[in-house]
């Protein structure tokens, strides 16, 4: 407030010193105009009043239709600024109202991972391309059933409000199903099913049902043993990190994505590989290695993660983080969402 008030009484100062040649009165109307940029509406509107008495003060010397036209032009002026403030203190409102919608939207979609579920550690990240956005196409969920966790991670097609009727749908149905789903690939033809249909929007033309898919990884983690089941439809391999080394779990047979179940072989081949205490599982979408740095190079994940030699899921997952972001130049292209599971002791 310092700033308006200064310029309204150095502008006033100024044009009732003895210079006959010499009004300022018109320039009042910057000081409700810097207000205008960091107080409300109602602030405004005072400093406005007091730039309209400080203009009837200093043309007061001026020829009487000079000084209507001057004090009304201050007049219009601010009030144009006190209705403008107005509107963008309702627009504020309006997003904040949005934004604590869409964190609510996302704690219910995408919940936050446990840190620590039966012998597992569990960190994760989940960026979205759009800087407002707070879900996209990409999913994980964990589930803990008897003896065991299990987890999804997929990458629907498309993006915007379609991409994210898909994602709640298979995420729902994950959730649902995982407990109720004897065998992985029970669980596996059942989220097939869903994922096959694309919602239907009321705000969009009725052209029939669409195809929809997911590339995704499901994965069986039971709490003896040291094993862990994946079934991949068409998703990134799992990195294994296991004493310093990294390994790629690629999957025995190439499978479609979620939703195109009548490609898929017959059956639904489950590849198990040794999961052991201290070992380190990330599970990631892809936009984590087609994210792009200034030259168009890709993201190197496997060598930064070989680099790194973490251990730990929550190092792991804030180093990757800071890591992507700063190869992409602070944007991504395409949403990321990342698990590391750490089997303990």
């Amino acid at each position: 407030m310092t700033i308006p008030l200064a310029l309204i009484a150095a502008i006033v100062t100024v044009d009732l010193a003895p210079e006959p040649d010499l009004h300022l009165g018109p320039l009042l109307i910057v000081a409700p105009a810097i207000t205008a940029s960091f107080a409300g509406p109602w602030l405004v509107a005072a400093v406005g009043l007091l730039a309209v008495a400080g203009e009837v003060i200093t043309s007061l010397g001026v020829q009487e239709k000079d000084r209507n036209a001057q004090v009304a032009a201050v007049v219009l002026i601010s009030a144009f600024i006190v209705f403008y403030s107005l509107l963008r203190d309702r627009g504020r409102r309006e997003l904040s109202e949005v934004r604590l919608v869409a964190d609510a939207v996302q704690r219910v979609l995408m919940r936050p991972l446990p840190e620590r579920i039966g012998p597992l550690r569990i960190a994760s990240l989940y960026l979205t391309a759009e800087r407002e956005a707070q879900v996209g196409g990409d999913l994980y969920a964990v589930a803990r059933i008897d003896a065991g966790t299990r987890l999804i991670i997929g990458d629907v097609r498309g993006k915007g409000l379609t991409a994210i009727d898909t994602t709640a749908q298979v995420l729902g149905a994950f959730r649902a199903a995982a407990h109720q789903r004897a065998t992985l690939p029970d669980l596996v033809v059942f989220l097939d099913n869903v994922a096959g249909v694309e919602p239907s929007r009321p705000d969009e033309p009725d052209t029939g049902v669409e195809e929809s898919f997911v590339t995704s990884a499901v994965l069986d983690i039971p709490d003896d043993g040291s094993t862990v089941q994946i079934i991949n439809r068409g998703h990134p391999p799992p990195l294994l990190v296991r004493d310093g080394q990294v390994t790629e779990l690629r999957a025995s047979r190439p499978a479609p994505p979620l939703g195109l179940g009548a490609l898929a072989p017959a059956g639904h081949d489950v590849d198990a590989f040794r999961f052991a205490a201290g070992d380190l599982l990330l599970l990631y979408t892809d936009g984590v290695i087609e994210a792009r740095d200034a030259r168009g190079g890709f993201y190197p994940l496997a060598e930064r993660v070989a680099a790194w030699a973490e251990q730990d899921p929550a190092r792991l997952v804030q180093r990757l983080h800071d890591d992507l972001l700063a190869h992409a130049g602070g944007r991504l292209d395409d949403d990321v969402a990342v698990v590391a599971v750490e089997r303990q002791g």
